[in-house]
């Protein structure tokens, strides 16, 4: 298994790498201008030997009839020569080519003079070989004037290289050694800051490792560097979903272990009195079938209220036409509602809203079956969806008997029931979450004329899917 890099390393080849690379051309740039400088060094002393044996020369005729005459010790040269380690050449010749003093081995210049010579004289710088050694050459077109002739000589001054390379190595060495000195000190620098940079990481981690099991407390990180408290707030804000996921897990544990208990203690009771011979047969297993329905509708709640909880985790679904949604439950549930012979009324407009379906459809399913549910047989019950600029509204109206004022204050709370036969209590707080987790609100108000209680509204307001943050 490949193991990632660590943060020390990545800093590390950050900053080094590119060093390096600098260095590197920083020192071949370097090395060039030091090489280039050496010649420019080295080749004024082959000019300056040159003009000393463009001195020692003589001339008898004149121009194309001038003969040269060239008495040029080699000891001449030796003030020049600046070690042992370089030998010298050097070839006296006409301008058509005849050789009249030096070394044969040394080649005729045939090149021409630069436009812009270096030096205020008739002088030009090449490479050429000798003896199959690389040397430095120095041409110079010395004018020769003497009582009994005028000529132009061409006097070439060549030196082996080794010094020159010898320079130029010792030079590139100890740029090298200082360039490798700056970057141990570069890695250096950096393999502490980062040590320093990171301890602050170590912290949190030894923190988080020491904590014992379940606690979700937020991180506290006060010193931690401006870089790592984006890191430190979202381990905050995952810590706390997971705190409020934990909790709510817990409360459904105790209340599923609560609510479960008493209905299987009524149905072990029934079965138990329907062995003993207590009831009639039939009887016993009315009253053992209302038992299990209403566990079965208690456990599907209790289901339902933790998946509002786990979708409220996920990210929003696409948007949904919530008219649609609430056709369809209208359509689902019409049986009850013919059952009770209802005057029901239903009213609704386009309007799509970002959620997961089974949210709406939930939502819907609960507020209508308590509608029709609480409202007489033969009543009226409308249900009317209208939208504005910003939300959508789902209104529905029923001719029950309202709230009472005792169970208003406590009227999203689950288990809380106006009537434990008839219902678990969990409906309004199944639909208080949906609407929650939503971005909306939810509203139920008693309808009141004439001093009495008409019915009841239930209003729910939910952000539009253009309009939602």
């Amino acid at each position: 298994m490949k193991h990632p890099m660590s943060l020390r390393r990545y800093l590390l080849m950050g900053i080094l790498l590119p060093v390096i690379g600098l260095i590197l051309i920083n020192t071949m740039s370097l090395y060039s201008d030091a090489l280039a400088a050496v010649n420019t060094a080295y080749d004024r002393t082959l000019l300056a030997s040159a003009k000393v044996i463009g001195e020692q020369l003589d001339v008898e005729g004149y121009d194309e009839l001038s003969r040269l005459r060239a008495t040029v010790p080699y000891s001449a040269l030796e003030a020049f020569e600046a070690d042992n380690r370089s030998r010298l050449f050097y070839r006296v010749s006409s301008l058509s080519g005849e050789m009249v003093s030096g070394f044969a081995e040394l080649p005729f210049w045939r090149g021409t003079l630069p436009q812009r010579p270096p030096y205020a004289a008739l002088v030009d710088f090449y490479d050429d070989r000798v003896h199959d050694e690389n040397v430095r050459v120095a041409v110079l077109l010395q004018p020769v004037v003497s009582q009994t002739g005028r000529g132009m000589a061409v006097v070439q001054v060549a030196e082996t290289l080794e010094l020159r390379r010898t320079l130029a190595r010792q030079i590139l060495v100890d740029t090298l050694w200082r360039q490798a000195l700056l970057v141990a000190v570069i890695a250096l620098v950096a393999a502490v800051v980062v040590q320093r940079a990171v301890r602050p990481v170590r912290r949190l981690s030894a923190q988080l490792q020491a904590r014992t099991e379940g606690d979700l407390k937020p991180i506290s990180a006060p010193d931690a560097p401006r870089e790592l408290l984006p890191l430190v707030d979202a381990t905050n804000q995952v810590m706390s979903r997971l705190a409020h996921l934990l909790a709510n897990q817990k409360r459904f544990v105790r209340d599923t272990a609560h609510q479960l208990r008493t209905p299987l203690a009524v149905l072990k009771t029934q079965v138990q009195s329907a062995l003993h011979g207590d009831l009639e047969s039939r009887q016993a297993l009315l009253e053992i079938n209302d038992t299990v329905d209403r566990a079965t509708v208690l456990a599907n709640q209790m289901l339902a209220l933790a998946k509002v909880e786990q979708l409220r985790q996920q990210p929003d679904a696409g948007p949904i036409d919530m008219a649609e949604v609430v056709r369809s439950m209208a359509l689902e549930l019409s049986p009850l509602i013919a059952e009770k012979d209802l005057d029901f009324e239903i009213a609704t407009v386009p309007a799509l809203v970002r959620a997961h379906e089974w949210m709406l459809r939930e939502l819907t399913r609960n507020l209508l079956h308590n509608a029709i549910r609480h409202t007489p047989a033969g009543g009226p019950l409308s249900v009317q969806l209208v939208r504005d600029a910003n939300s959508v509204a789902l209104t529905l109206t029923d001719s029950g008997p309202g709230i009472p004022a005792e169970l208003h204050a406590r009227l999203f709370q689950p288990f809380s029931a106006g009537n434990a036969r008839t219902g678990s209590g969990l409906g309004l707080a199944i639909c208080h979450e949906i609407v929650s987790a939503l971005g909306g609100t939810i509203g139920l108000e008693n309808r009141v004329a004439h001093g009495h209680i008409e019915g009841l509204d239930t209003t729910v307001r939910l952000p539009l899917a253009d309009n939602r943050a």
